[in-house]
């Protein structure tokens, strides 16, 4: 029922578009004017990017819809990883591709085309749906800044997002449906030594690297259990070669999906720490910040069951599965929002060997049509 054609070329015109992180104003504009002529009932413009550096809007939209029950927001995002200026677009039979010196930018520009064909598709051919409400964020992929930026208090009511969210950004194949992701929690930790020169009177410093090295390797990191990771990305310390180093940070993060366990690990860590500190007559800072919250199914996965018959319906292998990272839905997670999260056949995603399989567009596209206007 989609149309194919059009649906390949909204995506090959707007992964053309330079849009990275921060950056996101011109395809922002491009997406305005599309829902404009699409004839959306309310739009509104949630702009709130000075608070991390942007320059695009969240955008919410509203399609009233003629069919009763429940309406579905459809949510994806605007920005790419670098690098993804010039973009050479290669169209091989069923893939879509660039050649390598690029990100496609298929994450997420392909779950932007497939929800615009969705509209397109509703309007060319009359089809009675469900009310539905779209968002297109920025800055998902620097640490989810642009719905984190959301003022929910000063959208309007009559563009208020219905609360069951199908969020168009998975790798992988169609008919995968996350429904339940971790919290992240990102720590700091600045060790604080004495200075003394290292070639005449080292004995009378306390080195800030060797302490901190001696804390690190205390702590479980990796894959803590089958829901719990930890991990250490970078550590920092930058002294002459002569002068013993008073001063080193590291940090970090903890995924998990009880946040009981990630506040238990955190404090096992500032336990060594300040165990390993008192023994060498150092003193430490200890920071935590949650990320993002844990994202679970509100109504017992009736919702992700539901779109699941949707796949199956059409033939199409399907699973309902859990996933280690994190999106805009745990976010909106917080807000009360009952999100699935599905694959739109985007893979090695965040690389320049980035790749889009059609065959996954086009199945997902028609799922996400087939339940809106059923």
């Amino acid at each position: 029922m989609i149309n194919k054609k059009r649906l390949v070329d909204t995506f090959v015109e707007m992964v053309k578009i330079y849009s990275p992180s921060k950056k996101e104003k011109e395809i922002a504009n491009y997406l305005i004017e599309r829902l404009e002529k699409l004839g959306a009932d309310e739009i509104h413009l949630d702009e709130n990017y000075d608070i991390y550096g942007g320059n695009a809007p969240v955008i919410f939209a509203k399609f009233k819809g003629q069919l009763r029950g429940d309406g579905v927001t459809l949510c994806a995002h605007m920005d790419v990883i670098e690098p993804c200026s010039n973009i050479n677009v290669i169209c091989e039979e069923d893939i879509i591709k660039t050649d390598g010196k690029t990100t496609l930018g298929g994450d997420d520009k392909g779950g932007i085309a497939a929800i615009l064909e969705v509209l397109e598709t509703i309007k060319e051919k009359n089809l009675q749906h469900r009310d539905i409400c779209v968002v297109f964020t920025p800055c998902e992929e620097a640490g989810l800044a642009g719905a984190k930026s959301i003022k929910w208090n000063n959208i309007p009511e009559k563009v208020f997002p219905a609360k069951n969210m199908i969020v168009v950004d998975n790798a992988g194949k169609s008919g995968i449906i996350a429904h339940t992701a971790p919290s992240k929690y990102d720590f700091r930790f600045e060790i604080y030594g004495k200075k003394a020169h290292a070639g005449i009177e080292p004995e009378k410093g306390i080195n800030s690297i060797v302490v901190a090295s001696e804390i690190i390797s205390k702590f479980t990191t990796g894959r803590i259990d089958t829901t719990t990771t930890s991990n250490i990305s970078n550590i920092e310390s930058n002294f002459a070669t002569n002068v013993v180093p008073d001063f080193c940070s590291f940090e970090g993060e903890i995924r998990g999906h009880s946040e009981e366990k990630i506040i238990e690990i955190l404090s096992q860590y500032e336990s060594i720490c300040n165990e390993v500190c008192n023994r060498y007559g150092a003193q430490f800072k200890f920071e935590k910040k949650c990320d993002f919250p844990i994202l679970k199914p509100k109504d017992d996965l009736k919702f992700a069951k539901a779109f699941e018959k949707v796949y199956l319906d059409m033939g199409i292998d399907t699973a309902l599965v859990v996933i280690g990272g994190g999106s805009d839905s745990n976010i909106f997670a917080k807000q009360g929002f009952n999100s699935i999260i599905i694959g739109i056949g985007m893979y090695k995603v965040h690389t320049t060997e980035e790749y889009l399989e059609l065959p996954d567009l086009y199945n997902t596209t028609e799922a996400i049509l087939r339940y809106v206007t059923i």
